[in-house]
């Protein structure tokens, strides 16, 4: 592989706007296992791919272990596997950000009542 399509530990915290705490956390649950020349690591364009995959996940509310075994599917058993497991993982996902925005619509509710109430109540006693 040529050094122009690697990147350095440096590079990729910089490319993906990680902390280098971040990154090596990734590679100790295994998420990315960079190549390695000595105490230097070289992430490829798998591993950056990986990492675009990681990111988004995390953009989506997924926890790092079920982003780990979506991407083992894709190891052991191909793209058609990995497919599946998505949507399957995105249905789940879905359900659960739609109970989190009724939870946040009612608190937005709520909020905005008691403050205009308080509002209220400040407006008469003046």
């Amino acid at each position: 592989m040529s050094d122009e399509s690697r990147l350095t530990f440096k590079e990729m915290c910089a490319k993906f706007d990680v902390t280098p705490r971040t990154l090596r956390y990734y590679e100790y649950i295994e998420l990315l296992s960079p190549d390695r020349e000595g105490r230097t690591r070289f992430y490829g364009p798998r591993e950056r791919a990986r990492m675009e995959l990681i990111l988004r996940g995390r953009s989506f509310g997924f926890a790092l272990e079920v982003i780990r075994q979506w991407l083992l599917i894709y190891e052991n058993e191909g793209t058609e596997a990995q497919m599946h497991a998505w949507v399957e993982m995105a249905n789940d996902q879905l359900e659960e950000l739609a109970a989190k925005r009724a939870q946040l619509e009612e608190a937005f509710s709520e909020l905005t009542r008691l403050r205009d109430a308080t509002q209220k109540a400040l407006e008469e006693l003046v």
